[in-house]
């Protein structure tokens, strides 16, 4: 006689066991398609990204002088955001044949400008990285120089700071005032595309 009496209320535990397992494992189905579709519209199509077309400088294989290549740099808001994007580009290897004259390593730790039209680019890891010599710091800071204003109507001058200090990178070239764009280093001729 227990025998029957505890027989459905087995068979109720185990199918109640059977039911919230169904559920629990429903559950977890329909939160991993969630997950893996959150993950598939969090990642934008790179051709949903809107670019410009900006001018950075690299060196020619000579070493001698700067050349004008337009690379496209994703659109940003704003003037701080968009030279942020500029000074990114423009700290990346170059294309071939090309030379960047600011050693690899070179991370870009600020970038702001003031309502005078100045601004302030500070970089860390260019000196440890750089080869020295005149030439080569001068093709340095006018690449950098050069790329904001040629890109940003609203900078005049770009202040270089290594390591949120002015001085030099390699000691050869004051960097203690804002500089103005200087293309007497530049290359003559069409900027390249690339």
């Amino acid at each position: 006689m227990t025998l029957r009496r505890y027989l459905p209320v087995a068979i109720g535990v185990v199918a109640l066991g059977l039911l919230a397992w169904g559920v629990t494992s429903l559950l977890e189905r329909l939160t991993a398609r969630t997950d893996e579709a959150a993950v598939v519209i969090s990642k934008p199509a790179p051709s949903e990204t809107p670019h410009i077309s900006a001018t950075v400088f690299y060196a020619t294989q000579e070493g001698d002088a700067l050349m004008p290549i337009r690379r496209e740099v994703p659109l940003a808001d704003g003037v701080v955001a968009q030279g942020r994007q500029i000074l990114i580009t423009q700290l990346a290897p170059p294309p071939s044949p090309y030379i960047s004259d600011i050693p690899a390593g070179t991370a870009l730790r600020a970038f702001y400008v003031t309502d005078k039209g100045d601004a302030f680019v500070d970089l860390s890891g260019i000196s440890t990285g750089h080869p020295g010599g005149s030439l080569t710091e001068l093709l340095t800071v006018y690449a950098i120089v050069n790329a904001v204003t040629a890109n940003l109507p609203a900078v005049q001058r770009v202040q270089i700071l290594v390591e949120g200090k002015v001085d030099t990178i390699a000691g050869h070239v004051d960097i203690r005032r804002p500089l103005a764009r200087d293309t007497s280093l530049v290359r003559e001729g069409e900027a390249a595309a690339q």
